[in-house]
């Protein structure tokens, strides 16, 4: 039965302003469903108050403000209101003035329920102003919830926080909620108990509960507001709230000590501890804080035991959601036991408290243990996360002292992984992101990173990026340094939001130091790490001209990829705005200068300018900037393209004529700078409107077949069912786990998905845990421990083939689904030659899983045929669902799906595409899952085929003549290595031979981009009205720009097609006196390299034996590294030369029994000679 009344709001209506009924939310949406439930029990006791939150956005809290935002109207309609502030102290601030609205004679409500929510790192930098507010206290018809995203595992922060440390110092009640059930109950109770005792609680927000969507019972929580009993206190004599005029004393101190003592006897009467079963005579306590209560819930239910077995046995099992002050409950318990067994996650903060307590206080006091046992051996971690797995050696070591026996299954343990090179998917900078260029440094300069996307620069070498401060201290450190080091100056990159924040402190301080400091402020117009939200406040490029002049800097320059559109309004005195072509150059100037100077780097961020697009429809259309399209025969694969643009959208594509580039359409958003790439290739086009798939006739015939498909069997059993999703930031992975969750939920079920995203922008690895279980059943924690996954799909196997993902897969167990695309990774912009070897991965998997239960596909090769790679996540989906992998039905997926909005049709389209492609029904029956199925790979060309595919292009290229010439050193080649009985040496000289007389002079690049299939594959592509540029960079284009060609491309229109036709007919001049372009000194060093292949071939193969095979090899595959236009392939030449030197004395060493290494040892500057 599916829930079809369910809608995205009834997360915040449900059980509140509409009927009851079960509800999926996230933990930050949780936080405002607690606003909304706060408000209507005030209401209901006739309370006239009103909410207000404040505070500073921050992983695992990143999107607070976004879930306010969207549910702006329901917080309006409850009288919250919204504020998110420029950093986190001023935030706490804020919600202080919150708390004097009570006390005030003009006041418009009774009082002010107050949250401050902020990243752990924004809880220390917020002490003085959290315990200033905390001393101050707290109205008791408002409160103040402190809610602090604790990053335990460090999955997205410079280093793990636990903020309870800091609170408790400061005087702050903390509450911890095992997950985000509890998060309503635990709210209403933290500000039920910051009214009673004027104090601010603590609200401690985990990534693994806080960063959560779960299926939830629509009960707000107990009703504290109704079932509160409010104990009698001594007030002390002023009373437990501040009271103007209540002047700075002792007395603010005094009042605290009554407040805690409030504290305690309100948490006595109200108690938020439960016992998981009755247990009449205990003899252990098992006290789990807060997230852990659900890992030992787990542990014991993956062991065999459940609570009532424990209890049976006279072993309690308490769930603490107090952890400071001390829970009276677990202190009354604890004194009727022998032995406690405290279990929290990091640093311990119950269990000295406990100890604390306890010591001195009875005759036979029970034994405590927790972090180290009573030995003082290490019993739990402190230096990392809980889990299950973490968890079940200790429990089963004290609970066998009670006759309890814990199974621990071996899949607990990692698996054995044979040991392999494989890449790593790293976080990398989105598609046409600014600091792609922005974070580059010149040559003998560094930089010091920041806060910021822009810090992914420091696991770039070639941008000499390191070190890292807290958030406004930008550049701070250079001042206690530089007095005592011989380097005279470094760069500085500082975020606009980070500026906003704080940084323009930063900037003040070295102003005064008078330090040599070049400061780079990254203005993109967004926050860009946390969603793309605006900067909290109004800052534009003048304001920061004026701001920074009026802090002291002296040199001040704009760089910007569009200068002649810029305005310089309001800018400050003497400011240069300069292109982005002149970065290098500028910050060569800014560098020379002394003291401290700015560079301002304004571009929109990539990620941001795509949603405004969007956003816009068809009027940003009209304005968008060219599409650029790489014309791939006319690309040598030298990758420079990617070194200059360092842009994720230029991405390798296999050829018949070897590795080449392209551009990911859907991917790019039209940064341009690829076309500082040395070469012809690039072609832009203006007035792209699209144009239908090629196969989407096929595609569309294929999927009127999907409603004959059989049904799959996925029902779920007694335990959860566990799916974890594998992929790569930015492609839909999580909303792949929340279209499964959500339509778990729909139709009763319960489910929960947590994400690990951590800095994965577009380019990193991002892996869902989702758990789905029957309504009867618990799900307990939120991630998939060692060894549970029942199943995998593994969008991405460099994701898929790391350790996180590896080690939740259980042989002979874990069915997955593996896409065999081969996406590029970040280090792969550096390297063209760099590849993720898929078979390698591929065999992994099936290693760890078993053959068997493996079935992979090229969802990307797919996908094209529907739309592209952006359906990808939603094809593989239906691929897994179709083969029995994801227990959720049919009507509720498409329910789901159809609720993600207006890209409904297309995702659904792209299931039913996978369904039909794992049931063999989309590209014939090749998706079974079988060991070699659904791979659609082709066969490699054999030798023979190499050859006539590259004569004809020879011929194509000159004429016959020329490619019987090319045959005849083939057959050569051939007869030497049957001869020797080695195939290799014909394929070798079949594919390096035609690189050297294939070579793309200008009667080539004239000739293939003239081609009429490649014109018509724009038009196919783009669109019939398409207008197509070509960026010539050959010498012609040279002598037609004014500065000789050798950093500028032209742009020539299609105007010029006619001129290019004749060129390329004019081929037939080559090699004769007539050749203007053969007299050109790289056109001559190109055709001499010809001839020295051939005295190559001449010595090499009547001489070549089996044993110098190999080393023949080497030689004959020399050519294969010569590649790239003008200077790129001339370096590239002088290189092989070298090598050539080396290999061909080794080969004649080897040929004459007399082995010889000729050393190559460079002195400055000669490899650029050679």
């Amino acid at each position: 039965m599916i829930d079809r009344d369910y809608a995205q709001f009834s997360r915040y209506t449900r059980g509140i302003s509409e009927p009851r009924g079960p509800i999926l939310l996230s933990g930050t949406q949780a936080l405002v469903r607690m606003l909304l439930a706060q408000a209507q029990a005030d209401r209901r006791a006739g309370r006239d108050t009103a909410g207000f939150v404040s505070g500073y956005r921050g992983s695992p809290l990143g999107s607070v403000d976004l879930e306010m935002w969207r549910a702006a109207k329901l917080l309006d309609a409850a009288n919250v209101r919204f504020h998110p502030a420029v950093n986190e102290e001023l935030a706490a601030t804020a919600v202080l003035g919150s708390q004097k609205v009570e006390t005030d004679p003009t006041r418009a409500r009774d009082g002010v329920f107050a949250m401050w929510y902020g990243k752990g790192p924004g809880v220390d930098r917020s002490g003085d102003a959290l315990r200033h507010g905390n001393a101050y206290g707290a109205s008791p018809t408002g409160g103040v919830l402190v809610v602090a995203g604790d990053d335990h595992g460090c999955a997205s922060s410079s280093m793990s926080h636990q903020s309870d440390l800091a609170l408790i110092a400061w005087g702050l009640p903390v509450v911890h909620p095992a997950s985000i059930a509890d998060y309503v109950e635990f709210g209403l109770w933290g500000w039920a108990l910051s009214r009673f005792c004027g104090l601010w609680v603590g609200f401690k927000a985990v990534t693994e509960t806080v960063e959560t969507v779960r299926t939830l019972d629509d009960d707000a929580g107990r009703a504290w507001s109704d079932a509160l009993v409010l104990p009698p206190v001594d007030a002390g004599p002023d009373g437990l709230h501040w009271r103007w005029p209540d002047l700075p004393g002792p007395q603010i101190e005094r009042r605290l000590e009554y407040k805690a003592r409030a504290a305690a006897a309100f948490a006595a009467a109200n108690p938020l501890e439960r016992l998981a079963a009755p247990c009449a005579s205990p003899k252990c306590l098992i006290a789990a804080v807060g997230k852990a209560y659900l890992d030992v819930l787990e542990a014991l239910r993956i062991g065999g035991l459940t609570p009532d077995a424990l209890a049976r046995a006279g072993v309690a099992l308490m769930k603490v959601g107090l952890v400071s002050p001390l829970s009276p409950a677990l202190a009354a318990l604890a004194v009727r036991v022998d032995e406690v067994f405290v279990v929290e996650e990091k640093a311990a903060v119950v269990e000295p408290l406990l100890k604390a307590h306890l010591y001195g206080a009875a005759p036979a006091r029970p034994r405590i243990v927790g972090k180290h046992d009573e030995a003082g051996r290490p019993l739990l971690p402190s230096a990392t996360e809980l889990r299950p797995s973490r968890l079940a050696a200790a429990l089963a070591s004290r609970l066998g002292r009670y006759g309890l026996a814990l199974r621990e299954p071996d899949h607990a343990r990692s698996p054995s992984v044979p040991p392999l090179a494989l890449p790593k998917r790293k976080p990398f900078f989105c598609a046409g992101c600014p600091h792609n260029a922005s974070t580059r440094v010149p040559d003998g300069s560094r930089a010091q990173l920041g806060i910021g996307c822009h810090a992914l620069a420091a696991q770039m070498p070639e941008r000499n990026t390191s070190g890292s401060v807290q958030m406004g201290g930008e550049g701070v450190d250079w001042i206690g340094q530089s007095p005592f080091v011989r380097e005279p100056h470094i760069f500085q990159n500082l975020g606009d939001g980070t500026l906003f924040h704080s940084g323009h402190l930063a900037v003040r301080q070295a102003v005064a130091a008078g330090v040599n400091v070049t400061y780079k402020i990254l203005y993109n117009d967004a926050v860009a790490m946390t969603g793309g939200q605006p900067i909290d406040g109004r800052l534009t490029v003048a304001q920061i001209t004026r701001l920074m002049q009026a802090e002291g800097v002296r040199r001040i320059v704009v760089v910007t990829p569009e200068p002649a559109a810029y305005r310089t309004d309001g800018f400050a005195d003497g400011v240069g705005v300069e292109p982005r072509e002149r970065l290098d150059a500028v910050q060569r100037e800014l560098r020379d200068a002394r003291g401290v100077s700015v560079l301002i780097y304004d571009q929109v961020c990539a990620t941001e300018e795509r949603r405004r697009r969007k956003k816009a429809g068809a009027a940003a259309a009209a304005r968008a900037r060219p599409k650029v399209f790489i014309n791939e025969s006319v690309c040598e694969g030298c990758g420079d393209c990617q070194r200059q643009s360092n842009c994720l959208a230029v991405v390798p594509v296999d050829t018949e004529f070897g590795r080449k580039r392209q551009i990911d359409q859907q991917a790019c958003n039209s940064d341009l700078s690829c076309l500082a790439g040395f070469c012809p290739s690039f072609v832009t086009i203006d007035g792209a409107s699209g144009a239908p798939s090629r196969d989407r006739a096929r595609a569309d015939a294929a999927l009127a077949r999907v409603a004959q498909l059989p049904l799959p069997e996925a029902a779920l059993g007694d335990a959860p069912y566990e799916l974890a999703i594998c992929g790569i930031g930015g492609t839909g992975v999580v909303t792949v786990a929340g279209v499964v969750a959500l339509a778990a939920h729909l139709e009763g079920n319960v489910a929960s998905t947590l994400n690990f995203s951590g800095f994965a922008q577009k380019g990193g690895a991002v892996l869902s845990h989702l758990r789905i279980a029957r309504p009867s059943a618990a799900l307990h924690q939120a991630r998939i421990d060692t060894g549970r996954a029942d199943a995998m799909i593994a969008a991405d196997l460099v994701v898929a083939s790391a350790g996180e993902a590896l080690e939740m897969i259980r042989p002979g167990h874990t069915r997955i689904v593996a896409n065999l695309h081969e996406a590029q990774t970040g280090a792969m912009l550096r390297d063209p030659d760099a590849s993720v070897d898929v078979d390698a991965i591929d065999a992994l998997l099936r290693a760890c899983a078993g053959a068997s239960r493996v079935a992979s596909v090229d969802a990307h090769a797919r996908v094209q045929a529907i739309g592209g790679a952006l359906y990808g996540n939603m094809f593989l989906l239906g691929y897994a669902w179709q083969l029995g992998l994801v227990p959720v039905s049919l009507g509720a997926l498409e329910r789901a799906i159809d609720m993600l909005g207006a890209d409904a049709p297309s995702n659904r389209r792209a299931f039913s595409y996978g369904r039909l492609e794992a049931a063999g029904g989309a590209h014939g029956a090749e998706g079974d899952g079988g060991e070699d199925g659904a791979r659609g790979r082709q066969a490699p060309p054999s030798v023979d085929d190499r050859v006539e595919s590259r004569a004809a292009y020879l011929a194509a290229y000159q004429d016959a003549r020329y490619a019987s010439r090319y045959r005849a050193r083939v057959d050569a080649a051939r007869a030497a290595g049957e001869r020797i009985g080695d195939a290799r040496l014909a394929d070798a000289v079949a594919v390096n031979l035609f690189r050297l007389m294939a070579c793309k002079d200008e009667y080539e690049v004239a000739r293939l981009h003239t081609e009429p299939a490649f014109l018509d594959r724009i038009a196919a592509e783009f669109g019939p009205g398409a207008r197509v540029s070509f960026h010539l960079r050959a010498p012609l284009a040279g002598w037609l720009s004014r500065d000789g060609g050798a950093q500028r491309a032209i742009r020539v229109g299609a105007g010029m097609l006619p001129a290019l036709r004749m060129l390329a007919w004019l081929r037939r001049l080559r090699g004769t006196p007539f050749d203007v372009f053969g007299y050109l000194p790289h056109r001559r060093a190109e055709r001499r390299l010809i001839a020295e292949y051939d005295a190559l071939l001449d010595e090499v193969l009547p001489s070549v034996t089996a044993a110098t095979a190999d080393i023949a090899l080497m030689l004959l595959d020399l050519p294969q590294t010569i590649r790239g236009y003008g200077e790129i392939k001339r370096r590239s030449i002088a290189e092989a030369a070298l090598k050539r030197r080396e290999w061909l004395a080794r080969y004649r060493g080897a040929r004459t029994g007399r082995a010889k290494f000729v050393p190559i040892v460079f002195e400055r500057g000669q490899r650029e000679s050679a």
